[in-house]
């Protein structure tokens, strides 16, 4: 890998393109190996992030200055094209000339017989930027936001159903942004504030997480695994709304847990810390490496009764002598579009058909996972998506199927945490609403005998 930063924020690009392989595993991968120093890593990550979470609004400005459309367009083309534009339009500390130049003398390399096309549609654009149009807002609401804010039209469209076109252009905003950071503290080994403090003698800001009261967001940029705090398994990173699901299933000490599609281990290691690490929890997920993810973050964080097996939850579960569970957490395998400003590029890969794919294997585990439950016991099932139909839907299904079981209702239950639950008691965080990432969970009680 060169260590023009352009160059390989290029090269990741085109692997996602080609592979579908996930931005920040190949960032990773080439910041490690130590080509690229100071600001040119910054960069890097900037051009990658930047590029995947405005796509459609670059599209939508090269049809509106190329003579050839983007669906017609070579692949390497079309990114050079990307790279070009986002750096005149979204960059200001680049100047536009700079960033036309540096794209241009990377098309000669990478697109040689393209590269006056590229210069003309790039400084076309920059002169004609004023004139850039977008579909109009109350005559076509879903393609303005999808070229506005660089979504697919389908999700916006969902995003419209659900919240009105008021609300749903602000969740297109912020879903275009870059994600707050945020870690759980370890409070098995140390207290929010003390982590506060000893973090601020660091020269890091952060300030507590306003809903989980074992949060803080991280206001200074920093490379979180490589801190003492994080190697000493004082903290692990985890949204807020990635907590709040551990909390509101709510297990006690001494307890009997199943946290089925577990990895990486995120809630999995918050129950047993909830649970001041007595009693039991049986964290399964499917493949051996995904439960290697647990097993090292349990003995990072100090959490010595997570126990992993593999299992596919999506079958009849085959768990060991018939154990029956006291809690039961289900994280759903989802379309996660509640968290597609941390993994931009997923969006441009998901459709509907995904959603009703995932809905039916949803509606599978959520039935397997009543099974080995206590009367009287907990389940809550969790998503990181924004659908109806991954989440109310699902639940419907299952209680129309089971009379035994009841929907609780959350915000009777979290009466502090108001704001955060539908009408019926679900959990719904919005990022434009509670700046945390789109989840869902609802909680259902097995009715004793």
């Amino acid at each position: 890998m060169t260590a023009n930063p352009r160059r390989a924020a290029f090269d990741i690009l085109l692997r996602i393109e080609k592979e579908r392989s996930y931005a920040d595993i190949l960032l990773d991968q080439t910041l490690s190996r130590g080509n690229l120093a100071g600001p040119d890593r910054g960069l890097l990550t900037e051009l990658v992030y930047g590029v995947l979470r405005h796509r459609g609004t670059l599209d939508h400005i090269i049809d509106q200055f190329s003579k050839q459309k983007v669906e017609k367009l070579e692949r390497a083309v079309l990114i050079l094209l990307r790279l070009g534009l986002y750096q005149a339009f979204f960059l200001d500390r680049i100047p536009v000339s700079a960033a036309v130049n540096e794209t241009v003398e990377l098309a000669k390399v990478l697109a040689s017989r393209a590269a006056g096309f590229i210069n003309a549609v790039l400084r076309r654009a920059d002169r004609e930027r004023d004139n850039i149009s977008y579909p109009d807002g109350e005559k076509d609401p879903v393609g303005f936001l999808a070229a506005r804010y660089s979504h697919p039209a389908w999700i916006v469209k969902g995003w419209i159903d659900q919240l009105g076109m008021a609300e749903a252009e602000l969740l297109a905003g912020v879903m275009g942004d870059a994600p707050p950071l945020t870690i759980r503290v370890n409070t098995l080994r140390i207290s929010r504030d003390e982590l506060l403090s000893r973090l601020a003698a660091e020269g890091i800001a952060a300030e507590p997480t306003g809903y989980s009261i074992h949060g803080l967001r991280i206001l200074t940029p920093v490379h979180v695994a490589k801190l003492s705090a994080f190697q000493e398994g004082l903290f692990t990173v985890q949204d807020e709304s990635s907590q709040l699901a551990s909390l509101f299933l709510a297990p006690a000490p001494g307890e009997r847990v199943l946290d089925l599609c577990a990895a990486p281990g995120g809630k999995a290691t918050h129950l047993a810390q909830l649970m001041e690490n007595k009693g039991s929890i049986l964290a399964c997920d499917m493949g051996e490496r995904k439960l290697r993810l647990i097993s090292e973050s349990a003995a990072r964080l100090g959490v010595s009764i997570v126990e992993t097996i593999l299992l596919d939850a999506a079958k009849p579960l085959a768990l060991p002598g018939n154990a029956l569970f006291d809690k039961i957490l289900v994280d759903a395998p989802c379309s996660g579009l509640g968290v597609i400003r941390r993994n931009p590029e997923g969006k441009w890969w998901k459709s509907p058909v995904d959603v009703a794919e995932l809905s039916r294997k949803q509606k599978a585990i959520l039935k397997h996972a009543a099974e080995p439950l206590t009367p009287g016991g907990t389940i809550l099932f969790a998503t990181c998506s924004t659908t109806r139909e991954e989440n109310e839907e699902v639940i419907d299904d299952f209680l129309s199927m089971r009379n035994d079981f009841v929907l609780e209702n959350l915000g009777e239950t979290f009466s502090a945490h108001a704001g955060l639950f539908s009408e019926r008691g679900c959990f719904r965080s919005w990022p434009h609403r509670h700046g945390m990432d789109g989840f869902f969970a609802a909680r259902l009680r097995k009715i004793k005998d």
